[in-house]
């Protein structure tokens, strides 16, 4: 049996080493444009602020190590077309262009970053996006070269991006078109977490919202200034642009694959596509919403090697369903931790519930102890049923272990009232005598309609 993979980040290098395990006997190919394969790209904000210094602790598993264990992997081979009737791939390198066979499919091409609509965007070298391990040695190697840098975005990426920029002493400015930052959250969190960054003392960076870079300025090949719509000029020794990314998903539409609302590639349960013995999985796809049913694209890498490994077990006949995601995540941005599960407010309104919220903002653990913080957790709840619909928290590192508990909750479906009695751990180097997250259950259980 012959199995292509086309893309070798994270979907697909789990997809390509899983279904070799479950089919020895098999012929397994990866081709991908890239020149790596199996790496951490979620990583590369951390490599370039210097946590660690060789780029290659990003690598997961060598072109080597696959092929020893009798995958065959292609770099800079890019797929150009699928031949559907013909069940045939249309690869090409900078040698050559082939055809290649496969009984089953597998695609995993993963998304790209999205370049705004900005006059002279592409005009100048020390201009640059986050996404492959090249780019993440550029910037890194730019970034010790300067003093002042541009951030286009304040998304998830933006903020680490932030954080490794001001550590190393940079003069650092955010461009956010939205009119807060971590537009993800909800309004009143993202406004705590604005609020929570500027009240850093002698902080090196700004915001700038509610505006949108126009133009590039620069000479020789060298961006020096960006101008936004405003009339602002802001001088800048280079430029990362982090305003989200768009799946890679015209290969497979140009073949005639059903793609969703969103863009992405539609799959089933078994990551299938609207054509069977083709899979798709990670970043290039959709998947459904476990709290809201509706087909979502979140790409996350958490996500991507789930559904690799899950697109291999179908492509070997192994039924295993993927049932959804949640879309949890977390970031860190100068000692303050977001994140977040499940829907929004806004979202649980747009998905048809009748959401009540509750916030709690306290320390995270006993306040006598010395390394105490604070925590700001939001939960959401239907009213008429008290299910639970989605939370966020931001302050100090146990923000996201209180997401984690939620999460769990959500997937199992539970209400206010379930988790209402959850026996949480505590110890006052880990949480206050009722934690947080059971702080807020208790405000909530006053407010859904069976008032638990």
């Amino acid at each position: 049996m012959n199995i292509v993979i086309i893309g070798g980040v994270a979907a697909g290098a789990k997809a390509a080493a899983k279904i070799k395990r479950l089919l020895p006997d098999a012929n397994v190919s990866i081709y991908t444009d890239d020149t790596h394969v199996s790496y951490s790209s979620c990583g590369l904000p951390y490599y370039i602020e210097g946590n660690f210094t060789d780029y290659r602790a990003l690598l997961v598993r060598s072109v080597e190590e696959f092929n020893a264990a009798g995958i065959n992997v292609y770099l800079q081979s890019k797929v150009e077309k699928i031949l559907i009737p013909q069940q045939q791939v249309l690869v090409c390198s900078n040698t050559d262009a082939r055809l290649e066979k496969y009984d089953r499919l597998i695609i995993a091409t993963g998304a790209r970053p999205l370049i705004p609509n900005i006059i002279n965007v592409n005009n100048f070298d020390n201009v640059y996006t986050v996404r492959k391990i090249e780019d993440g040695i550029a910037i890194r190697e730019k970034m010790l070269q300067s003093k002042r840098v541009v951030i286009v975005g304040s998304g998830f990426i933006g903020l680490e991006l932030l954080e490794a920029f001001v550590k190393n002493g940079l003069e650092v400015s955010v461009i956010e078109k939205s009119n807060r930052i971590m537009a993800a959250f909800d309004t009143d969190i993202s406004e705590l977490i604005l609020k929570r960054l500027e009240s850093i003392e002698n902080r090196n960076f700004k915001f700038y919202t509610n505006e949108i870079v126009s133009e590039i300025i620069g000479e020789n090949k060298t961006a020096t200034a960006i101008k936004t719509i405003s009339g602002k000029i802001i001088e800048t020794d280079m430029i990362v642009l982090s305003s989200g990314v768009v799946p890679n998903s015209e290969l497979a539409k140009d073949a005639g694959i059903t793609t969703g609302e969103s863009g992405a590639i539609k799959v089933n349960k078994l990551m299938q596509t609207s054509v069977p013995n083709i899979y798709a999985c990670g970043d290039c796809c959709e998947e459904p919403h476990l709290i809201s049913g509706k087909s979502v694209w979140v790409p996350l890498g958490s996500t991507a090697n789930k559904e690799g490994r899950v697109a291999a077990l179908n492509a070997a006949g192994i039924y295993t369903p993927f049932e959804g995601v949640l879309g949890s995540a977390v970031s860190r941005c100068l000692n303050t931790t977001m994140s977040m599960t499940g829907l929004t407010e806004k979202e649980a309104i747009e998905s048809g519930f009748n959401p009540v919220c509750a916030i709690v903002s306290k320390p995270d653990i006993v306040p006598y102890m010395p390394d105490v913080g604070d925590i700001t957790l939001k939960v959401i709840a239907d009213k008429t049923t008290g299910l639970l619909l989605g939370g966020q928290a931001i302050g100090s590192l146990g923000a996201d272990k209180r997401i984690n508990s939620l999460a769990t909750a959500l997937l199992a479906h539970m209400t206010v009232s379930d988790f209402r009695n959850n026996d949480l751990t505590y110890s006052p180097p880990y949480s206050t005598t009722i934690d947080p997250l059971l702080d807020v259950m208790n405000i909530l259980c006053s407010r859904v309609s069976n008032h638990c």
